[in-house]
């Protein structure tokens, strides 16, 4: 349906209301009147065109005082703009519809003079009450439409900036770990060269999405800890237990706390270190035992916990948990069972 289809119907019937509305004064007001055709015909036609005028007439000017003075930022000032227009606009438009009725038909309205001005300031208050009323919800809902439009909107551009530093720091953090292995043993940088193409390749797949299932997941982090096993052997140990539920979690946020885990801490013979993935509480909880490097023996992006933590922000109204308890460092990250919060 068209917009001028749909106000032709919405003024058609407007159109009826006001014709069934003053029939029924005009039967009601006047019983006398029935008796004389051309007297009754008169005070039907008065009593139209004032629903028309009094009806119309303040929807006009609701409307225009709506551009003119925000319900959002003035509501008082324009519910007592509007009442006081409203009341103005009646009286002057029904005492000169009255005044032309009274010179052009010779209709008398006698005592019922002040009692039709008085019924029109009522009808009016109440079409006013009726009329501001509504343009104060609509322009309210308005309102909190675009606000919500706005603030969807700044969501997905901060989720992005922040998705678009995960795979930089990703490859990054690979690369200089490759860069090691290579004068170590070419052999098995060869074997960690295929490995990191196929892993590489899911960072791929997923940088255009916000959450994905934890099935998909944990098959990118198997891959991804089979790396780290190539780099370190026996000195790390990575377990992961977790159910491939319906459930949902940020691209790589896993990985990433593996790999924090594994760029803050010693990893020797004699002090290796034990990371274990997990589900608890409606959280997944990566835990390693805590052995901190006095000094960092790769740079550091500066993504990390923040990144991750910022970005469950935006999914969830559940908080990222990070702590130290009984020689451990421990990470929580909230459990996705839905879509995230900002999308349909």
């Amino acid at each position: 349906m068209t917009i001028d289809r749909r106000f032709i119907l919405v003024q058609l019937r407007d159109l009826f209301f006001f014709l069934l509305a003053s029939l029924v004064q005009t039967y009601i007001t006047c019983p006398v009147c029935r008796d004389y055709p051309q007297a009754y015909l008169l005070l039907w036609a008065f009593s139209f065109l004032v629903w028309v005028m009094l009806w119309k007439g303040n929807e006009l000017l609701a409307r225009y005082l709506s551009k003119k003075i925000s319900w959002i930022e003035f509501p008082v000032r324009r519910a007592i703009v509007g009442t006081i227009c409203a009341v103005g606009y009646t009286l002057i438009s029904v005492v000169g519809l009255m005044w032309i009725f009274e010179q052009w038909l010779n209709v008398d309205f006698g005592r019922g003079y002040t009692y039709t001005i008085y019924g029109s300031v009522a009808i009016t208050i109440i079409i006013s009450l009726f009329m501001h009323g509504r343009a104060f919800l609509l322009h309210w809902k308005a309102a909190l439409v675009e606000k919500e439009k706005i603030q969807n909107e700044s969501i997905v551009a901060k989720y992005e900036s922040l998705k678009n530093q995960v795979n930089p720091h990703f490859l990054f953090n690979n690369l200089n770990a490759l860069t090691n292995i290579v004068y170590e043993d070419q052999e098995k940088a060869v074997k960690f060269i295929k490995q990191l193409s196929d892993v590489y390749r899911y960072v791929l797949d997923t940088r255009d999405q916000e959450v994905v299932p934890l099935k998909d997941e944990l098959v990118f982090l198997r891959s991804y800890t089979s790396l780290q096993q190539i780099r370190f052997g026996d000195k790390l140990s990575i377990q992961i237990s977790l159910q491939d539920e319906e459930t949902y979690v940020a691209p790589l946020a896993l990985q990433m706390l593996i790999e924090n885990a594994i760029k803050h801490n010693i990893i020797s013979e004699e002090d290796p270190l034990a990371i274990k993935v997990y589900q608890e509480d409606g959280y997944i909880v990566v835990k390693n035992n805590l052995q901190r490097k006095t000094v960092m023996g790769e740079p550091s992006s500066g993504v990390g916990l923040e990144n991750i933590a910022r970005r469950y922000e935006l999914l969830t109204d559940k908080k990222m948990i990070a702590q130290e308890e009984a020689g451990a460092f421990v990470v929580k990250v909230p459990v996705l069972t839905k879509s995230p919060r900002w999308t349909s």
